[in-house]
């Protein structure tokens, strides 16, 4: 979601800033270091949901932005062996001299929960105008390395890497990460909202925290959360001894997935998204 990348806001629901704490070991892989047992009880827990947040500005530092407003609608639906999303955004970002430029998003997947396919499209427009419109197939084998088929662009391919992640199975994983009281999480990333395929990503998970005694909707009853910030790299960029992500989101992960904070963060300035409306969604099964 870097404005040089993924100014489309797709990858929002990846994970918040978090003090330096000591950190566990760096684990990658399809189940990056999770037991197959943790992994289909995370998986099992998974909420279908939709939620509805307002979108503000966080902090312009110096950018000439002065205020952001939007909304989102994520949905998450459970599709018996995979997981149906739709993440719909509308966006108006207005500088110091009154310009305002509005951007809407509309992103949808397919994602089996074995992480073996994830089918994606997404368009965006900007001022009225399509600027962007992707959409194709990724197969991956159970190592995680695999193929991505793009239909917008039409005929382009691109590799993955072993270890690679796709979106849901990454916000299982960061979840069983953090209950199993560990601070790192280190993987390779796809979810379909670029064309130029995978990204490296570090997700560090602050402390995992109690259920709330009294929580704002009925989805977060009896459930810990923990607050996570995920780091967006190009794919082998530290191999050259970059250091900065492209750009960071951050969030609060509810054990079921749900999530009701967000940092979007783009380097000249953040967003930040409050949920505003939370509700269960029909299971397919």
């Amino acid at each position: 979601m870097a404005q040089t990348r993924r100014l489309s806001l797709a990858a929002a629901f990846c994970l918040l800033a978090a003090p330096a704490f000591a950190q566990g070991p760096v684990t990658t892989g399809p189940r990056a270091g999770v037991g197959e047992e943790a992994l289909s009880a995370g998986i099992a827990r998974m909420a279908a949901h939709r939620a509805a947040y307002r979108l503000d500005l966080g902090e312009a530092r110096n950018s000439g932005i002065a205020s952001v407003r939007g909304a989102m609608v994520f949905d998450v639906a459970d599709a018996c062996e995979g997981w149906a999303t739709r993440q719909r955004m509308t966006m108006t970002v207005t500088d110091r001299d009154g310009q305002e430029i509005e951007t809407v998003s509309d992103y949808a997947t397919y994602e089996a929960k074995d992480n073996s396919r994830l089918r994606f499209s997404l368009t965006q427009t900007t001022q009225g105008a399509v600027s962007s419109r992707v959409s194709g197939e990724a197969e991956l084998k159970p190592d995680g390395s695999g193929t991505i088929r793009y239909a917008e662009p039409a005929g382009k391919e691109e590799a993955l890497p072993a270890g690679t992640l796709l979106p849901m199975r990454h916000t299982v994983l960061a979840v069983e990460t953090a209950r199993a009281g560990r601070r790192l999480l280190a993987a390779p990333l796809f979810d379909g909202t670029s064309d130029e395929g995978p990204q490296d990503t570090t997700t560090i998970i602050a402390a995992w925290s109690p259920a709330a005694a009294q929580p704002r909707f009925p989805l977060m009853a009896d459930q810990a959360s923990g607050r996570m910030r995920i780091a967006f790299f190009e794919r082998g960029a530290g191999a050259n001894g970059a250091s900065q992500p492209e750009y960071e989101v951050g969030l609060r992960y509810f054990e079921n997935g749900v999530a009701d904070e967000i940092i979007m963060d783009f380097g000249e300035f953040s967003v930040s998204g409050q949920v505003l409306e939370l509700a269960a969604l029909p299971a397919g099964c």
